[in-house]
């Protein structure tokens, strides 16, 4: 994507812009075109060629951010309050307020400014209301408000915006074919330069839900349902060159041009069309959070023999030293919580696979519907993973709603498995493998770390705040776990202080 520096007009109504400088000479008595300076907002210039320029320059960390949202400029308001991240109320919420907060971020004006949590709700504080901006201020953070408490407001009433995008181009590189609706199909790229522009296929080959996100993206359609690497039962019409392999995305890249792929040489371990990448978008989409203040009310240490460790063995929820005891006698020591996990996205979280396909294991009783549902780990201050537990989702139900919202499914009676919006799975630390195996773990200061759908095996509309993570230490007979906070909570500022708290470096108790 091209900027240039200086141009009679902006390259789109709605760039950016830094400064307008008018060019009538000195004495002349007519007018004379200005001079308009443009520069790419955040989202823009972290992937064109001015990424090592504006790396170089020291700059702050941005106050305000959105989050939910299906399209680029768009999503659900946050600003950056006292290190933590929290929401905007949506009182007296306009189209001034909103058109600040994307001029903040870099964008053009806004093109609407939504209320009624639109983007989905947000978790934790709520910082401002009865924001009134006139439109001109450099930041939200200088418009008129009101400091609220959670009485004032509710996360139902979270503000959110769409802004406008100066135009790219990037929809044009990509499409779709074969499928049965325009949000389905086997991805075609263009490549080459001009004179020589042609379409291709993208090698399946370790294509998943992060590189169909960003596909989905770059098309306008939203959120990735699934990213396919067989797409045989399409047909993919006179396209049969794959130009495009080893595709490797983080997922909040704007175009697949920017993810990791193959230079040249295409390398693909199945070949033929039938084995090349398809996608299926939507305009809506999960997404799950694990309430971290219930982990650091609920964690215990608990002594549990042998003799009732058996289903847990079976299942893999024990640690490899496990293997070696003396049955049935000894005992495990499992650091023990809560995980309650909500959907505040837009649409139901569901098993990947089908119910034909889940695994009925008979020590506990169940049918699994997911290999991992969620990790549970502990780590030294280096990252290095000491201890770790997983969950199977081997029940995924509305344990409770919010008041205005339903149950819709049930494990009992092999009912339908899943998460409603607006609802929470609830796993007591009760339940078998809801632990941690620490009988290894020697006392010290540690990080304890959960993360929720970590093979992204099903598609939601953020997984940076899928990881919670706490600060734990352990003195060999108790345990104490504290400071927990989802993993995008925090600035940037106090995450690098929760890395290094006292004691943390040395990894001795203190």
């Amino acid at each position: 994507m091209g900027w240039r520096a200086w141009a009679p007009r902006p390259t789109s109504p709605s760039a950016p812009w830094s400064s307008i400088v008018p060019m009538t000479p000195p004495g002349a008595l007519g007018g004379a075109p200005a001079v308009v300076s443009c520069v790419p907002g955040p989202l823009y210039a972290a992937s064109s060629g001015q990424k090592k320029q504006q790396q170089s320059k020291p700059q702050g960390e941005t106050r305000v951010r959105l989050k939910g949202g299906a399209h680029p400029g768009e999503g659900r308001v946050e600003v950056l309050k006292a290190s933590t991240w929290g929401t905007v109320c949506d009182r007296k919420w306009d189209l001034q307020a909103a058109s600040v907060v994307c001029r903040e971020l870099g964008f053009g004006s806004a093109r609407e400014a939504l209320s009624g949590a639109r983007m989905g709700q947000g978790m934790g504080a709520i910082h401002l209301s009865e924001v009134r901006c006139s439109g001109q201020e450099p930041s939200l953070w200088k418009c008129p408000h009101k400091n609220i408490t959670a009485e004032d407001c509710s996360h139902s009433q979270d503000a959110g915006v769409r802004c406008n995008l100066p135009y790219t181009g990037v929809e044009t590189k990509i499409r779709l074919s074969g499928g049965r609706s325009r949000h389905e199909g086997r991805v075609e790229v263009q490549t080459g330069g001009p004179g020589s522009l042609r379409w291709g296929l993208i090698c399946g080959d370790d294509w998943g839900t992060l590189e169909a996100m960003v596909a989905c993206r770059q098309l306008g359609l939203g959120y990735a349902n699934h990213g396919l690497q067989e797409t045989w039962y399409w047909d993919s019409g006179n396209t049969t060159e794959v130009v495009m392999s080893g595709v490797r995305c983080t997922g909040s890249e704007l175009s697949l041009d920017q993810c990791a792929h193959h230079s040249t040489h295409i390398a693909c371990k199945r070949t033929g069309t039938r084995f090349t990448a398809g996608v299926i978008c939507s305009e809506t989409a999960s997404d799950l959070l694990l309430h971290s203040a219930l982990v650091q009310e609920t964690a215990y240490i608990e002594d549990r023999p042998l003799h009732m460790l058996y289903c847990a063995a079976e299942e893999n929820c024990l640690a490899r030293s496990a293997r070696s005891a003396n049955w049935p006698y000894g005992h495990r020591r499992l650091l023990r919580f809560s995980s309650q996990i909500h959907n505040l996205g837009r649409a139901d979280f569901r098993p990947k696979a089908g119910r034909h396909s889940w695994v009925w294991h008979e020590c506990h009783g169940h049918y699994h519907s997911m290999d991992i549902f969620t990790h549970y780990d502990i780590l030294t201050p280096n990252g290095t993973k000491v201890a770790e537990g997983h969950k199977a989702s081997f029940c995924l139900e509305d344990t409770e709603c919010q008041e205005d919202v339903s149950k819709r499914y049930e494990c009992a009676n092999f009912g339908e498995q899943g998460i409603t919006v607006g609802c929470w799975d609830l796993y007591r630390h009760d339940i078998d493998c809801q632990w941690i195996d620490i009988t290894d773990v020697k006392p010290g200061n540690y990080i304890l770390q959960v993360v929720i759908n970590p093979n992204f095996e099903v598609a939601e509309s953020d997984f940076t705040n899928n990881a919670m993570k706490c600060n734990c230490k352990y003195d060999g007979h108790r345990i104490w776990v504290h400071n927990c906070h989802i993993g995008d909570a925090f600035s940037e500022e106090a995450n690098r202080r929760f890395e290094r708290y006292p004691g943390q470096t040395s990894n001795q108790i203190v």
